[in-house]
């Protein structure tokens, strides 16, 4: 299991909603994407929740490091 801290950013106008999460904390970081667009008080939307729940989801099948994005 991986002990690689990934980063998960979201910028919705003076908004800034920044996930940091393992491979061992995935779970409860997707149930605090449903939690924060359950809120009212919050701009994060379910739209959100899915569009970053799919971005983890596609980190998890073929992860790769910013390095290797570049060479």
């Amino acid at each position: 299991m991986s002990q690689d801290v990934n980063v998960l950013a979201l910028v919705k106008g003076a908004e800034r909603y920044v996930f940091l999460y393992t491979e061992a904390t995935r779970a409860e970081t997707f149930r605090t994407l449903a939690r924060y667009a359950s809120n009212p008080d919050l701009s994060f939307t379910w739209y959100d929740a899915a569009v970053l729940s799919q971005k983890i989801r596609q980190e998890s099948i073929s992860p790769s490091s910013s390095a290797e994005q570049f060479f």
